[in-house]
C-alpha cells in the first residue's frame, strides 16, 4: 500500500520485516538421531512462510564439539555434521529466498572452541602466530588467577595451562577461550570469514555478545571496553559496508546512554542492538536470574518506554521477550494455564506494535511454555549446571535451585519444537536430545493452526500489519498510564493516522480510565477478545485482554480484527 503523508521511505527491508529466531538443534530433526538439523528447516519453511517473517536468524550452525551447543566453534567455515552439509545450508538459503525469506546467521567472535585450530597451536608454543589469537596472563604474584573474574557460567573466568605456565581469559566456559581482538591478523581473519558467508548469499548476522570484543583487560574492562567501537566500524568497513544486509548486537551492557554509538545512522556500525534491560528488570540483584522477581509492569514499562524515546529519532529498537537463553514469555509474563491463549497475544500484541523490528523465537507463535523439571540430571544447559555448582556452594537448597532454573533457565527455550500431539511432537522419530515438554499433546504448531482463533493466526496478524501499514513500522511512539500497575498502553503516531494499544498485564478484570490523548474512534485492527472500535471513557478490560484501533486515512486498506 501507498505510505501515508510523513512516511519515511523505507531504506532498509528489516524496517517493515519481523525475524524468526530458529535453533537449529531443536527444531525439527529430519534423520531421526534426536538432533533438528537444516533438511528439517527447510521441510518447514511454508510454516515461517504463512506466518509472514522476512528473516531467520539461524543459532550457530557452525562445526563445534557443542559444549555450549554451538556457541563454540571449532571451524567458522564449516557446517556441524549433526546439521548437516554446506549443499544443505546453500539450498536453506535458496529455498528462503525463493519464500521471500533472508537467512541471518549467528557471529561468535568473542570466543572460540578450545578444540579449535588456532587454540591448539596457541596451546603449543608461545611462539605460534596464533598465541595471541587469544588473552593470555602470568599467575597473580603470590599464585593462583590474574585477577578474581567469574565467568558467566559459573567458576574462575582463567584456566591454567602447565606446559606454558600461563591461564587464557574465558568469560563463559573453559571450552570457550576469548579471542584477542587487538591482534589485526585475527580481525582479519574474521572479516574473511565473514565475507565468505555474506558471499554465499546470506542476509547479515546476528552478533553474540559482540560488546565484550572491545575489552582491556589489564585495566579491568570487559564490557563496552575501549575498542569497541573501533573495532564495530573497521568491521563494518571491511565486510558490510555497500552490502544490504541487517545486523544485530547483542549487548549485555548497553544502555541507553551508549545505545547510539552501536547503531546510530552515522555510526557505521550496527543497524540495532538486543538490550536486555527489561530482562534483567525481573532478576534478582545478587543471585540473577536463578532467583527471578516477580513481575512488576510499571517497571518493566518504565525500561521499555524509556528505549522507544531513547531511539525515537536515531537508531534502531529490537523489539523481543524471548530466545535461546529466556524462559517461554507466557510463563514469565502471562499465564500458561488458563489464560494462555489470551496472555500469549496479549504479549504479542504489544511488542508487535511497538516501533522497531520484532523477533519471534521458535514455538513463541503457537504459546509454548516453560517446561518443569523434577531432577537436576534431566538439565542439558553448561550454564544451569555451573551456576547449580557456585549455588550449591553458596547454600542455596538444590530445591531453590530447582525452582529457580525452571522459572528462569535457558532449557526452557530449547525444548523440542512441537509440530503435533503425535510421539515427540514430531520433532524427531528418535529419542530427542531433550525432553519434549509433555504438553505437546495440547499444544502444538497443527493444533493452534487449525484455530483461526488461535496463536499463530494472531502472529500472522502482527507480522502483516507491521510490513502494510506505515503507522505500526514508523509511527511515532507515546506512552500512557505510566504508573498504572496493571494496564500498558500507548499511541503511535505518522501524518494523519493514529493507532492506540491498551492491554490487560493481569488475570483478572480492569477498569480503565481512559486518558483523553489515548481516546479515538475508528478500527478495531488488533484483539484477543472482543472488537472494540472505541477507545473512550472507562472500558472494562477482560483478563489479558488486548486491544488496537486505528484511525485515520490508512483505515481504508485494514480489514478489522
Amino acid at each position: 500500500m501507498t505510505p501515508t503523508t510523513g512516511a519515511p521511505a523505507p531504506t532498509r527491508w528489516w524496517h517493515t520485516a519481523t525475524g524468526y529466531q530458529i535453533y537449529p538443534r531443536s527444531f525439527c530433526d529430519s534423520n531421526g538421531d534426536g538432533i533438528g538439523d537444516i533438511p528439517g528447516i527447510v521441510s518447514k519453511l511454508d510454516h515461517l512462510a504463512d506466518l509472514g517473517v522476512g528473516f531467520i536468524w539461524l543459532s550457530p550452525i557452525y562445526r563445534s564439539p557443542m559444549a555450549d551447543n554451538g556457541y563454540d566453534i571449532s571451524d567458522y567455515g564449516a557446517i556441524a555434521p549433526e546439521y548437516g552439509t554446506q549443499a544443505d545450508f546453500d539450498r536453506l538459503v535458496a529455498e528462503a529466498r525463493a519464500r521471500g525469506i533472508g537467512i541471518v546467521m549467528d557471529l561468535v567472535v568473542n570466543h572460540t572452541s578450545s578444540d579449535h585450530r588456532w587454540f591448539h597451536a596457541a596451546k603449543a608454543s608461545e611462539d605460534a602466530p596464533e598465541h595471541d589469537y587469544y588473552i593470555w596472563r602470568p599467575p597473580a604474584a603470590g599464585g593462583g588467577p590474574p585477577d578474581d573474574r567469574r565467568s558467566s557460567f559459573g567458576g574462575p573466568a582463567w584456566t591454567f595451562v602447565p606446559q606454558l605456565g600461563r591461564y587464557y581469559l574465558h568469560l563463559f566456559s573453559p571450552d570457550q577461550p576469548d579471542l584477542n581482538w587487538a591482534n589485526p591478523a585475527l580481525r582479519a581473519q574474521i572479516y574473511a570469514m565473514m565475507n565468505g558467508w555474506l558471499d554465499r548469499g546470506i542476509a547479515g548476522f546476528r552478533m553474540d555478545v559482540i560488546d565484550l570484543i572491545g575489552k582491556d583487560v589489564d585495566a579491568g574492562v570487559y564490557e563496552e571496553g575501549p575498542h569497541l567501537h573501533a573495532y564495530l566500524q573497521e568491521m563494518h568497513r571491511e565486510t558490510l559496508a555497500d552490502r544490504d544486509v541487517m545486523t544485530v548486537g547483542e549487548s549485555w551492557s548497553v544502555s541507553r546512554d551508549t545505545a547510539l554509538l552501536y547503531c546510530g545512522r552515522d555510526r557505521a556500525e550496527l543497524d540495532m542492538v538486543f538490550q536486555f534491560d527489561h530482562i534483567r528488570q525481573g532478576w534478582d540483584p545478587v543471585l540473577g536470574k536463578f532467583k527471578p522477581r516477580p513481575f512488576d509492569l510499571v517497571g518493566f514499562k518504565k525500561v521499555l518506554n524509556g528505549w522507544q524515546a531513547a531511539l525515537a529519532d536515531d537508531g534502531w529498537n529490537s523489539l523481543f521477550l524471548s530466545n535461546h537463553d529466556l524462559p517461554r514469555p507466557v510463563s514469565r509474563y502471562g499465564d500458561d494455564g488458563r489464560h494462555r491463549v489470551a496472555s500469549a497475544k496479549m504479549l504479542a500484541t504489544v511488542f508487535h506494535l511497538m516501533k522497531g523490528t520484532p523477533f519471534i523465537y521458535q514455538g513463541e507463535e503457537i504459546g509454548m511454555t516453560n517446561i518443569a523439571f523434577t531432577r537436576l540430571d534431566q538439565f542439558r544447559d553448561i550454564e544451569t549446571l555451573g551456576h547449580y555448582a557456585d549455588q550449591s556452594a553458596a547454600g542455596v537448597s538444590d530445591a531453590d535451585f530447582l525452582a529457580g532454573a525452571n522459572a528462569n533457565g535457558r532449557d526452557n527455550a530449547r525444548t523440542p519444537m512441537q509440530w503435533t500431539s503425535g510421539p515427540r511432537a514430531d520433532f524427531t522419530s528418535g529419542t530427542p536430545w531433550i525432553e519434549t515438554n509433555p504438553n505437546h499433546a495440547f499444544i502444538n504448531a497443527e493444533a493452534d493452526r487449525a484455530d483461526p482463533n488461535g496463536v499463530f493466526a494472531h502472529y500472522r496478524r502482527l507480522v502483516h500489519l507491521r510490513r502494510t501499514v506505515p503507522v505500526v513500522a514508523f509511527g511515532r511512539y507515546r506512552p500512557f498510564a505510566e504508573e498504572d500497575p496493571a494496564v500498558f498502553a500507548y499511541t503511535r503516531t505518522l501524518g494523519d493516522d493514529r493507532m492506540a494499544v491498551i492491554a490487560n498485564f493481569t488475570d483478572a478484570e480492569v477498569r480503565f480510565a481512559v486518558p483523553d490523548d489515548l481516546a479515538l474512534a475508528g478500527t478495531c485492527i488488533v484483539r484477543n477478545r472482543n472488537p472494540r472500535p472505541t477507545i473512550a471513557d472507562v472500558m472494562t478490560l477482560e483478563p489479558y485482554e488486548a486491544v488496537a484501533v486505528l484511525q485515520g486515512p490508512a483505515e481504508s486498506a485494514v480489514s478489522a480484527a
